[in-house]
């Protein structure tokens, strides 16, 4: 354990560093060794050395805890903020104010130009008193630095899939406006077609946005009702099929008997929406759908036929072997694949949320096979 104590202010030479002891204060009461926790801890005593450096604050920092320990706070964590200036010379948290009880968590720098998000908090014996102890918290700011990316590069989307059908929608609105007795009726009924289906575009998109939030919050609802997953995917095969799609490109089996399965009907919808336009947007030949009762893959459980399994496969050229553990992450394309890149990054939210599971692979016709598994689920009040 990467912790010190000296067993009295001063007894020990500034050069050295105390003995490893138990954690002080509070964490030795409760029994917690510092190196558990998941961000950075240094502690400095009331002389200002180091009495705790966890392992946390070994990584962060790159400073190993037995060259730490027993040196001065300033020269085992020495910061600086944006501007180059020394932190706790800056603050000079055992000389100045005593009313401060410590500093708020910012970015800070550690040598090398490295960024860390620090706060300290100050222990006194008595409100105003000496400082008895400096505790540091040191967090890394990559977590961050990814979370900030991924919202940039969503807004970025976002903003390109909004411009093009709002462009749209805009011309065609004041073109109509403008001169609409210039117009024939089927030019008229073209543009505002166009019009309809880009404002369906725009929903969509903001539905999934929506979707998105919500998964990435936990609070993405499912409300559960009894489901024929076979009607399901049959009224989608027929609205390809009217929309001019051959019906025997379409080649639907489903086991039987399959049991009772209790899921939200919209959702579902929605995931099989988006596993059947890729199949046929960006694979070849038949796209097979199998829907098989199964055992499910939840832990402790293995009832037969507890679960109900959907594939979908193509006889295209599938995915790459290297894509395949990023199919399901936001942004995710192929090389032929247009949209924003999040269905598929929401359909496994929307599986994962009934309890189920998603994997793709490589179809016996080589062409990409999606498959997801939803447990019976029935509600608690029909057990």
């Amino acid at each position: 354990m990467s912790v010190g104590t000296s067993s009295a202010p001063g007894a020990q030479d500034a050069g050295s560093p105390p003995a490893a002891s138990r954690p002080p204060g509070d964490l030795a009461g409760l029994g917690i060794d510092p190196d558990m926790l998941p961000d950075g801890l240094v502690i400095a005593d009331e002389q200002g050395r180091v009495v705790c450096f966890n392992a946390a604050a070994e990584r962060i920092t790159a400073v190993r805890a037995r060259d730490a320990l027993g040196q001065s706070l300033e020269k085992a964590l020495p910061l600086e903020d944006l501007e180059g200036r020394r932190w706790w010379q800056l603050t000079d948290p055992y000389g100045g104010l005593a009313i401060r009880v410590g500093q708020p968590e910012r970015n800070l720098l550690l040598p090398g130009g490295r960024e860390v998000l620090v706060s300290a908090r100050y222990v006194r014996t008595r409100p105003t008193g000496p400082l008895k102890r400096l505790v540091v918290t040191l967090r890394d700011t990559e977590a961050r630095r990814r979370t900030e990316r991924s919202h940039a590069e969503l807004i970025a989307t976002v903003a390109h899939e909004l411009r093009s059908p709002l462009t749209s929608v805009k011309g065609f609105t004041a073109t109509l406006l403008a001169k609409w007795e210039r117009f024939t009726d089927d030019q008229k009924r073209l543009m505002l077609e166009t019009v309809d289906a880009d404002a369906d575009r725009v929903t969509r998109l903001i539905a999934e946005l929506l979707d998105i939030s919500r998964i990435d919050s936990g609070r993405l609802e499912v409300r559960r009702q009894p489901v024929d997953i076979g009607a399901a995917v049959g009224r989608h095969i027929q609205a390809y099929v009217a929309a001019g799609q051959p019906a025997d490109r379409f080649l639907l089996r489903v086991q039987q008997p399959l049991p009772d399965l209790w899921a939200d009907p919209d959702k579902i919808d929605q995931v099989l929406s988006n596993l059947l336009e890729n199949a046929v947007r960006h694979g070849e030949g038949t796209v097979t759908i199998d829907v098989t009762a199964t055992a499910s893959l939840r832990e402790g459980e293995y009832a037969e036929n507890a679960a109900t399994s959907v594939t979908v496969s193509d006889e295209g050229p599938g995915i790459p072997e290297e894509s395949m553990n990023r199919v399901f992450t936001r942004f995710w394309r192929g090389s032929k694949r247009g949209g924003t890149g999040l269905g598929l990054y929401i359909v496994k939210g929307i599986v994962e949320a009934h309890g189920g599971t998603i994997t793709v692979g490589r179809a016996p016709g080589a062409g990409a096979e999606f498959r997801f598994t939803l447990p019976v689920a029935a509600p608690a009040y029909l057990a």
